[in-house]
């Protein structure tokens, strides 16, 4: 039983560093912001949560996976927020490209706040700029 949990551990571990390492390539190649939000995020989660699991499956102790939990639970609380807030950040601050947005549904309600229309639910009170 032992030997086939280090093979499932070690499939974990090599899994996510597999993972980690893709989202690392998509951060250095992707061309804007908003694609290299994406790939800092969804694989580099799926990645770690490999990455812990490898390390459960071999520990195998109470105290070490309830940190392991721990700090699952913190990085899939705060990796959606920060890439949120991101996003939010680089559009707001006009950091990524355009033309490779197929949908712009915030674009319509901020260049609609600029002429005087009535500011959507994204325009905050004294930010006419956006």
């Amino acid at each position: 039983m032992t030997t086939v949990l280090d093979v499932l551990a070690a499939i974990c571990l090599l899994g996510g560093a597999a993972l980690s390492l893709a989202a690392a390539v998509g951060v250095v190649r992707f061309p804007d912001v908003l694609s290299r939000m994406h790939a800092a995020s969804k694989p580099q989660v799926l990645g770690l949560l490999l990455v812990l699991i490898g390390v459960g499956l071999r520990l195998r102790t109470q105290f070490d996976i309830t940190t392991l939990v721990l700090v699952a639970v913190f990085q899939l609380t705060t990796a959606p927020v920060a890439a949120h807030m991101v996003g939010r950040a680089a559009y707001r601050t006009r950091r990524l490209r355009r033309d490779l947005l197929i949908v712009d549904e915030l674009g319509e309600r901020l260049d609609a706040g600029r002429e005087g229309g009535p500011p959507g639910p994204s325009d905050g009170p004294g930010r006419p700029d956006g």
